[in-house]
């Protein structure tokens, strides 16, 4: 089963340490060896928003003011069980700190 991960911007902006990288690193290889994931990146802050009503599409450049709910970063992995995508972001949570993930089981081939 593959699920979606996506974590939303902490309560502090601040940099991460040459602590967090090498954390984050290392968890990073140990997912990759194991072939579970798929894809990570971090996501830029803007972004474009598009709506759709009565058959018009409106477009919207970012950063929009809710900025602290924006995703900022997400990963796609590949495990047996929800049980097991709860418990990598569980690990990953621990890493990175205070904040929120989101995990989504993604459907299709």
């Amino acid at each position: 089963m593959r699920y979606l991960m996506t974590t939303k911007a902490g309560p502090n902006d601040a940099a991460p340490d040459e602590k967090l990288f090498a954390e984050m690193g290392a968890f990073i290889d140990e997912l990759s060896a194991a072939g579970v994931l798929l894809a990570t990146g971090g996501l830029e802050p803007g972004g474009v928003r598009l709506v759709s009503a009565g058959g018009e599409v409106t477009v919207t450049d970012g950063p929009f003011a809710e900025a602290k709910e924006a995703v900022v970063g997400f990963a796609l992995v590949e495990v047996g069980s929800k049980e097991e995508a709860v418990e990598l972001a569980r690990r990953f949570r621990t890493i990175v700190g205070d904040g929120e993930s989101v995990i989504q089981q993604v459907f299709g081939p």
